[in-house]
């Protein structure tokens, strides 16, 4: 199973990669909010992480 984090603009993927997230297992950890708020992410990128973490059977952290 690969999780390797989806193609993405250079503004997000700099986003993930300063805030240390560097595959979609990391990603299923974080809140999407927090993921959201992070400098360069925007809906597309957002909607396409999304995506990338249901078609591996992963969601971002439920609130709490």
């Amino acid at each position: 199973m690969s999780t390797d984090l989806p193609k993405l603009a250079a503004p997000a993927r700099r986003a993930l990669a300063s805030a240390g997230y560097g595959d979609l297992e990391q990603l299923a950890a974080a809140r999407e909010k927090d993921v959201a708020a992070l400098h360069g992410m925007g809906p597309n990128a957002m909607k396409t992480l999304r995506r990338a973490l249901q078609e591996q059977g992963l969601s971002f952290r439920t609130e709490g």
